[in-house]
């Protein structure tokens, strides 16, 4: 279902300036009526889907329905000055590969790793006139035990051997990422040449195999057990598996006392950046500077890049081959391939047509879990936060902690199952899990001199209030209020320092991006919703129902490829 560059060009044989720009799109004629392919949605999966389609040759049409590119991967001016990565905030997942094949860094691409990476504050009282503790983690190892030690010399000890450990496991996933899943119905009922053909995807599970070795059971544990059972086995500190643990629930409508929560985990740590395994990122100019070096590689090619314009449906011919799409304005646009950067759920229940799919799977379809506990906060400031576990420098110019993940209400697991709770039963977290970042502490273009932008990426809050009770303006600020007053609480005179905010709940999130209930993976990164089972088990071969429609958004394997 995913789409493959090399099959589609099989299947279709046959600028300087940001490309967003509707100058761009003019200048090569504007919008002609035929192309070879087309891709609705211009997130910045569909912009890589684009590029690589007409590096081969396939002549490629982007339709995209906001004014801007980038889908989530976007850079907007909402407060005047003042530059935010809207929604998706940092980078690492992007497939090393595409880097180099669409030439990024040449298209303008440039990059900010954090080293440190983590800082978790702890709200304590300092004993003797001290300043609270704080966790920093970094690349040093050695640092990373002396910060650990202040909680545990165990912990301290067994850091090493657990970061070792989940290195293998995603040293043997990483494989999986770049390739189809088995093809099971091929095993099953294929002919013998699409048997031994076949063969070929089951090579990165046997390699997988031979790394996990003997290990095999543990790892299997990692990725089906709750991540507090698999933590436990490895410390006793509460702060560290907490600040461990935010990455297994993160975008998650999950409780780190959730079995299958391990695997998201992984999914955050099988990344990097520039050649550093498990880096993240901040992009030079925010995420949209991402979405622009794509675009321009796509372009150069000749690719069109289309604003502003809505795709309504799937054409389907008689024979039940897709042929096209039609756009809001009535123009119809043929094509004889067509990928959906959409969600399933938009590409399946409202855009394809009905009577060409099986019921079956538009039932999956339907009932495919979509919860999200996000609340995407982005903040203007006058000054950095001063933390009571790390003030300021008399000067105010950023600090190592300043660059990194600043995680609070994270000092103990079950403060993040207890906001969990809340969630569940249709409140808003009383005390959100709270993932602060600071991108303009690296890069100083986000916002006026002395002023910085901040991303505050939060959870639990439910699409639907209690009672079913949707969000009103006065609900979204009531929260944001509640989530200023915890982060007032590790840094006083920060409610104080905010020049302005733009509060996304789950159901604006949906609204503006097309996320699906707010849900930034489209679909939940649970077990039943992986590797061939995303977005849904099929029978034929990980191939959409409608032949010429392909999946290339994070509704499809291997799911997402960046941080919202």
């Amino acid at each position: 279902m995913a789409a493959s560059g090399r099959g589609l060009c099989k299947a279709v044989a046959a600028s300087p300036f940001p490309a967003w720009r509707g100058a761009h799109s003019e200048a090569r004629g504007g919008l002609k009526s035929e192309y070879d392919a087309v891709v609705i949605g211009a997130g910045h999966n569909g912009l890589v889907a684009a590029a690589y389609l007409q590096r081969l040759g396939v002549n490629t049409a982007v339709f995209e329905t906001r004014h801007v590119i980038g889908g989530a991967a976007v850079t907007e001016e909402i407060i005047p000055e003042f530059k935010f990565s809207r929604a998706s905030y940092l980078l690492s997942l992007l497939r090393p590969q595409i880097y180099t094949d669409l030439e990024l860094k040449k298209h303008g691409l440039r990059l900010h790793l954090r080293n440190p990476h983590s800082f978790t504050p702890m709200l304590e009282e300092g004993a003797g006139g001290k300043v609270p503790r704080s966790l920093l983690l970094g690349t040093d190892m050695a640092e990373n035990q002396k910060q650990i030690a202040q909680f545990s010399q165990k912990d301290a000890q067994a850091f090493p051997r657990y970061e070792e450990f989940m290195h293998c496991l995603a040293l043997a996933i990483d494989p999986l990422l770049d390739v189809a899943p088995v093809d099971m119905a091929a095993f099953q009922r294929g002919s013998l040449l699409q048997r031994i053909r076949s063969l070929s995807t089951l090579k990165p599970l046997l390699k997988a195999g031979r790394i996990l070795g003997a290990q095999l059971p543990r790892y299997y544990e990692v990725l089906t057990a709750p991540i507090t059972k698999m933590l436990d086995q490895w410390f006793e500190s509460e702060p560290l598996k907490a600040t461990l643990a935010t990455d297994a629930v993160i975008g998650a409508m999950t409780s780190p006392h959730t079995p299958g929560s391990g695997y998201v985990l992984l999914h955050h740590v099988m990344g990097g950046l520039e050649g550093t395994p498990g880096a993240w990122g901040y992009v030079q100019g925010g995420m949209g500077a991402l979405s622009d070096a794509i675009a321009i590689s796509a372009t150069t090619h000749g690719a069109s890049i289309f604003t502003e314009k809505t795709v309504v449906k799937v054409q389907v011919n008689s024979e039940g081959r897709v042929q096209g799409v039609v756009l809001e304005d009535g123009t119809e646009v043929r094509s004889r391939a067509v990928l959906s950067s959409t969600s399933p759920q938009i590409t399946f229940l409202k855009l394809a047509p009905q009577e060409w799919l099986p019921e079956e799977f538009v039932e999956r379809i339907s009932q495919l879990d979509t919860r999200s506990p996000v609340t995407k906060i982005n903040v203007a400031v006058d000054r950095l936060p001063s933390f009571l576990a790390a003030p300021n420098a008399p000067g105010g110019q950023p600090l190592p902690h300043h660059q990194c993940s600043i995680h609070l209400n994270c000092e103990d697991t079950l403060l993040l199952h207890q906001a969990f709770e809340d969630a569940m039963d249709g409140l808003p977290s009383h005390r959100p899990m709270i993932e602060l970042c600071i991108p303009s502490s690296l890069d100083p273009t986000l916002a006026p001199a002395g002023c910085h932008v901040v991303s505050l990426f939060t959870q639990y809050t439910p699409y639907t209030l209690a009672g079913g009770k949707a969000w009103d303006e006065q609900e979204r600020n009531a929260y944001a209020d509640r989530v200023f007053d915890c982060i007032e609480a590790y840094a006083p005179g920060f409610k104080d320092s905010v020049v302005g905010r733009d509060v996304l709940t789950p159901p604006d999130l949906e609204r503006i991006f097309g996320l699906p209930g707010g849900n930034i993976f489209h679909c939940a990164m649970t077990l039943d919703q992986l590797y061939f089972a995303r977005p849904v088990p099929l029978h034929s071969g990980y191939r959409c129902p409608l032949q010429g429609l392909y999946l290339c958004g994070s509704g499809a394997h291997p799911g997402p490829m960046e941080k919202v």
